[in-house]
């Protein structure tokens, strides 16, 4: 099964499920209201966005030099720094880390980079348990899925479908409905483990190279669950995620917040600089700092695809994207959906793998409207559509350039090319096309499964017009 077949496939799943569609519809509806109840004055708004692009986009400019910076500042606090070209060495550096303490099981908190090395089944093969401490991700973890959506994981279920689940899961605690019994409940399940793990994992929000300090964002208080409670902590992020100052954390945060769930505030910020020190009462003995490529350099490398990699990772533009609304994360079939995942996820993994994604796009702009550090998604989504049918449009490095092209298509351009460039060409098509209209084929690949196939007038515009006393000029 080729790629457009299988998000064929998958798109149809997502449609024919109505209850994930009424789910998304009025969680995005809940998330797009609070998020405008933020930003009241649009000139303040415009004003934090210009602040925030300026912030990231010094970043990826300095990127080598900040990088070494942070690492620096890293050390000399004592955190270990790790450095990761690909998901795999990510994952075998984690193991070893693990393999080393002698550690057996590990709390994690919420990381979208962990799911994008699938961590948690590299290390449960090897006999390492792992443990989600995020309410939503362990929602889905005990469904054996993986995240829609990448700041509410478990959008797609409604309080019936997590009660469901809960009381398969843990019987014996007794079936129900209410939100608040079943967090209590979750608590209960979880407590007892948290407490026993050997180590912590977990991802970073933003990593600021002057002070050497990871910042994690999280609205749960379980984040500490993976930082400050177990011996070790592991903190896994992708490069891009540094900042030069510690100044410029506020202004991201404030954007950050806003934008993804509608908060003046978020209810957790972690600063995490150093591990614990002699005469401290908590907080790791040993922390791990891996720095994930996975491609992100190759995208830094093209001059107009590096605004990808300003992402803060908000969902915005997912909470407002009408393909979203109507699929759902997993019909992308990919770690990241949404406006960010469509331009993200070929670049990461190649556009002859998943370059089909870039058609899950009604080019509406409203993603790019939202994206509080200006990322021009629809501009990017088009770059690569393109990318993935002309092999010799740009020197961009993108694994499977021009892999989407077709020779009827390309012909079939061409020809149309020739036809409406020559004014005698057009006008003998225009009288064999409406001549000979009842051989137009009733179908047209893809455009007549959800379309009636177009078929031509009996006579032209031209020939109206005529019958009409109107004159070719």
């Amino acid at each position: 099964m080729n790629q457009t077949e299988a998000f064929s496939q998958r798109i149809d799943k997502a449609l024919h499920n109505e209850q994930a569609r009424k789910n998304f519809r009025t969680t995005m509806s809940g998330l797009m209201s609070k998020r405008a109840e933020q930003f009241p004055d649009n000139e303040e708004l415009q004003q934090i966005r210009d602040q925030a692009r300026a912030i990231r986009s010094h970043s990826l400019t300095n990127l080598p030099d900040l990088l070494e910076k942070l690492e620096r500042q890293l050390v000399k606090n004592g955190i270990q720094v790790h450095w990761a070209e690909t998901a795999e060495q990510a994952n075998e550096i984690i193991y070893q880390i693990l393999k080393t303490a002698k550690a057996k099981s590990l709390v994690k908190g919420k990381s979208m980079v962990s799911e994008e090395t699938e961590m948690n089944h590299y290390l449960e093969k090897r006999g390492i348990e792992v443990l989600e401490s995020d309410l939503g991700e362990f929602i889905i973890q005990l469904a054996h899925e993986p995240p829609s959506h990448i700041v509410a994981p478990a959008i797609h279920k409604n309080r019936q479908e997590v009660a469901e689940l809960f009381h398969k899961f843990f019987p014996e605690l007794g079936y129900t409905e209410d939100i608040d019994k079943m967090t209590l409940m979750a608590r209960q399940i979880l407590r007892e483990k948290f407490e026993k793990a050997d180590a912590g994992i977990s991802g970073v929000n933003f990593a600021v190279a002057e002070t050497g300090t990871l910042c994690l964002v999280e609205n749960e208080g379980n984040g500490r669950l993976s930082t400050t409670s177990p011996n070790i902590h592991i903190a896994i992020t992708g490069i891009e995620k540094v900042v030069e100052k510690l100044s410029d954390i506020p202004p991201l945060l404030s954007i950050l917040t806003r934008s993804a769930t509608g908060q003046p505030v978020t209810t957790y910020f972690n600063m995490i600089s150093r591990p614990r020190q002699s005469g401290e009462k908590d907080g790791p003995q040993a922390v791990h700092l891996v720095l994930l490529d996975n491609r992100r350099s190759r995208i830094r490398m093209d001059e107009e695809l590096l605004d990808t990699l300003r992402c803060i990772r908000c969902g915005a533009c997912i909470n407002h994207c009408p393909v979203y609304v109507q699929l759902g994360g997993h019909a992308y079939g990919t770690v990241y959906p949404g406006p960010i995942g469509t331009v993200l996820e070929p670049q990461r993994m190649g556009l002859d793998k998943i370059g089909t994604l870039t058609s899950a796009c009604s080019m509406c702009g409203a993603c790019g409207e939202v994206c509080p550090v200006r990322i021009p998604l629809p501009k990017l989504i088009n770059r690569l559509r393109a990318e993935s049918v002309n092999a010799e449009r740009s020197d961009a490095q993108i694994q499977g350039k021009g892999s989407l092209r077709k020779l009827t298509e390309m012909n079939g351009w061409k020809i149309w090319k020739i036809i409406y460039s020559n004014a005698l060409f057009y006008k003998g098509f225009c009288w064999f096309a409406t001549r000979f209209r009842f051989i137009t084929p009733p179908g047209i690949s893809a455009w007549t499964n959800y379309r009636t196939a177009p078929k031509p007038a009996a006579r032209s515009l031209s020939e109206l017009a005529r019958q009409e006393g109107f004159e070719d000029e």
